[in-house]
């Protein structure tokens, strides 16, 4: 496994190698994979866990022969610390959009948020954002979503973990969340703020954990590089 830990040795990406990544703001996890790529020339990776472009943190990526283990990375529980805005919504319930409600928030007090967590952990049912990857009629619903298309996403369940609120500023809430794959964090907050019968929407996310592996042990593309021109012999594709 490639982490902050790693020497430099034989690695065979073709074999297979499982790598520990920061993923950085503004990239899509596909933006990534294609980085990867450029640097390693291989064909076969894939990574356990999508990252929103405005998100940033800890992804899992396998190469070659370890995709084939894809599948027990992704169902590990996933952590992530973040702040919500509270007193206005987006359509992508996030600041890839503006704002397009606002909301008074004169009346919300501390334990009034606070005590708000507890209706959200456990199983829950949410509807994915318009702004996602998901696939609807082979076309991913965010590129209808930017179009001013509406698609209608079915709802899915959850599991909520811990949801846990860290620091108070208003308008800003920051938080930590344990969740189950498939979880949408920017639903999760979208849904927070109508149960107070106001908005919120995710003004910074950063993914901590996958299980038990966490993102102080990640590497970032420089490290990366480092790492892949250090080794003693890097079989290819």
């Amino acid at each position: 496994m490639l982490s902050k830990t790693s020497k430099p040795y034989l690695l065979d990406f073709v074999k297979g190698e499982v790598i520990l990544f920061d993923k950085p703001l503004l990239y899509s996890s596909f933006d990534v994979i294609r980085k990867i790529k450029k640097i390693i020339r291989i064909r076969k990776i894939g990574h356990a866990g999508t990252l929103d472009p405005l998100a940033t943190g800890l992804m899992i990526l396998c190469t070659g022969k370890k995709t084939k283990e894809i599948d027990q990375f992704q169902n590990l529980p996933k952590t992530y610390s973040g702040t919500m805005k509270l007193g206005a919504t987006t359509r992508s319930f996030d600041l890839e959009t503006t704002v397009d409600h606002v909301f008074d928030i004169s009346n919300l007090t501390h334990d009034t948020i606070i005590n708000a967590t507890k209706h959200f952990k456990g199983e829950i049912m949410q509807f994915p954002p318009v702004f996602s990857a998901i696939k609807i009629d082979g076309k991913r619903v965010y590129q209808s979503a930017r179009k001013g298309e509406n698609k209608d996403i079915p709802s899915r369940k959850v599991i909520i973990y811990d949801f846990q609120i860290t620091a108070i500023n208003l308008p800003f809430v920051d938080f930590i969340i344990c969740c189950s794959k498939g979880t949408y964090i920017r639903s999760l907050i979208h849904d927070f703020g109508k149960s107070l019968d106001n908005g919120a929407f995710v003004s910074d996310l950063r993914r901590l954990k996958i299980g038990d592996y966490h993102v102080d042990d990640a590497i970032n593309f420089a490290e990366f590089s480092e790492i892949v021109n250090s080794a003693e012999k890097i079989v290819l594709e």
